[in-house]
């Protein structure tokens, strides 16, 4: 996809499609008013119809305007303009995306004229440049027929030549976010047997290779000498050698402090002995979605070339139900030396976890963000809309919600008080790796606390976001534009 800054009269663009914006009530923007009057009243003429309220994310296809150089105007609407928000555009944009006629190769807007609250020229260019390629995304599948690639080859947005720089900067930005969404989605839309541990790895080395990152993958053995006893337990019942990923994006100073991302890796989760129901287990396949936001953050990292340091962290393995299979009842013991009692050998996640978050200390990272489907109790608290956020550090935390909003990629704040520790009592190790049904996604963090205790530290609960069931079954990529968004806050300071 070809994204283009560019300053021509939109009327004299020749485009295979002009998105032209309507507000609700029939409002005119700009554009719609300008080219109302070059094609004689045109477009008011079929708003009076009644074929267009205007209402957010309808649209309306016209063809050979008079006076007008595209083959096609798409109205858009945009809803209320008072109300018009980055979120409520980068939702109408999709609409018309996805309404845009199969021969359509090329599209033009001037959506960055709009009054948009709180929005600079840079901040919608992103927007759009990354709606553009999620809109267009088409699911790699492992079909006979390969899949045709979307017929939409390139997005033009037209802006003042002030805003010019500005927009292309932003352009820039959202293409590197589309990029890091697409490449998420692709490997948590990928079947168990091809996305094993090996493969994440084999993908790290690539994108390493690409971007000149640092790169370790670390075999079962190297694992073992680490001691990740917790780790270990959970992929000892797999046949599948597990891999445990090291990234690092050093853009930095020498003296700066590196943000470490962990990614969690359970490329297929049967649950184990605590087997999970058969209905709906083939998503299950979708349990490494953590790790795959680690890695297409690390994409869009070596397109921006962030002047940060970074560095991924992905333990990856299988959770399977064999005779070598950890037991409800077993105790491991930590690579930070702490004994767990494992209760269920379903809550796996946070096992493989804590052994990542005990290695990062060796970084002394600024920040430490985890990022797992770890909970359904997270789903049944805030459903698919918002990720859950757990936090040591409300500095962290409220930098991480404000990126998200920035995002469109938001999360909520759950607490984590010290009574909910109690819940994790164990009369056999250090501490147990479930703390009974209530608060199970408070308790789940409360268990990954423990373990983070000498640096600032958040935890992204995307159990609810990751992926979606039904007719759109899919990975979505969430929540690399937010992490995204907050690397490049951290660069800009």
């Amino acid at each position: 996809m070809e994204f283009s800054i560019k300053s021509t009269a939109p009327e004299k663009l020749r485009t295979d499609c002009l998105l032209v914006g309507i507000y609700e009530g029939r409002k005119l923007t700009d554009l719609a008013k300008l080219l109302d009057t070059l094609s004689e009243k045109a477009i008011s003429t079929v708003l009076k119809s009644g074929d267009m309220e205007g209402k957010a994310g309808s649209t309306l296809l016209l063809r050979q305007l008079a006076g007008v150089s595209a083959s096609r105007i798409l109205l858009v609407g945009l809803g209320k303009a008072e109300e018009l928000t980055l979120k409520q555009l980068r939702s109408s944009v999709r609409a018309a995306v996805k309404a845009l006629p199969a021969g359509v190769e090329s599209v033009a807007a001037d959506f960055a004229s709009l009054s948009i609250k709180k929005s600079s020229v840079q901040q919608i260019a992103s927007a759009l440049a990354e709606v553009v390629l999620d809109a267009t995304y088409k699911v790699n599948a492992v079909k006979q027929k390969s899949v045709e690639p979307h017929a939409l080859k390139q997005a033009i947005l037209l802006v003042d030549k002030a805003d010019q720089a500005a927009a292309e900067l932003g352009a820039t930005q959202g293409r590197s976010v589309g990029q890091g969404v697409a490449l998420a989605k692709d490997l948590g839309n990928l079947p168990p047997n091809i996305c094993t541990p090996t493969y994440l790895g084999k993908q790290a080395e690539k994108l390493a290779k690409e971007y000149g990152f640092k790169v370790e993958v670390l075999d079962q053995a190297a694992i073992e000498k680490l001691n990740m006893g917790s780790f270990l337990g959970v992929t000892q019942g797999s046949d599948e050698p597990p891999r445990f990923i090291v990234m690092q994006h050093l853009h930095g100073k020498k003296t700066q402090k590196p943000v470490v991302l962990v990614g969690k890796g359970i490329t297929f989760d049967t649950g184990g002995i605590s087997l999970k129901p058969g209905a709906d287990m083939d998503e299950m396949k979708y349990d490494m979605c953590g790790a795959a936001s680690v890695l297409g953050v690390f994409k869009a990292l070596g397109e921006l070339k962030l002047p940060l340091n970074v560095v991924g962290l992905i333990p990856t393995c299988e959770n399977m139900p064999s005779g070598r299979a950890t037991k409800p009842g077993d105790v491991l013991t930590s690579m930070s030396g702490q004994t767990i009692e494992v209760l269920n050998t379903d809550a796996e996640g946070r096992l493989i976890l804590c052994d990542a978050l005990t290695y990062a200390e060796r970084f002394e990272p600024a920040a430490v963000i985890d990022i797992a489907t770890l909970t359904g109790a997270c789903v049944i608290a805030l459903g698919h809309h918002v990720s859950g956020l757990f936090a040591n550090n409300d500095s962290l935390a409220k930098a991480l919600l404000d990126a998200g909003e920035k995002a469109g990629d938001r999360a909520w704040q759950m607490p984590m008080f010290d009574e909910y520790q109690g819940q994790l009592d164990s009369n056999f190790a250090d501490i147990a790796n479930i703390g009974g049904r209530a608060a199970g996604s408070i308790t789940a963090a409360c268990f990954l606390s423990r373990f983070a205790k000498k640096y600032d530290w958040a935890h992204l609960d995307i159990a609810g976001t990751a992926w979606k069931s039904g007719k759109e079954k899919g990975g979505t990529g969430r929540p690399v534009p937010l992490l995204v968004t907050y690397l490049m806050q951290q660069a800009a300071k």
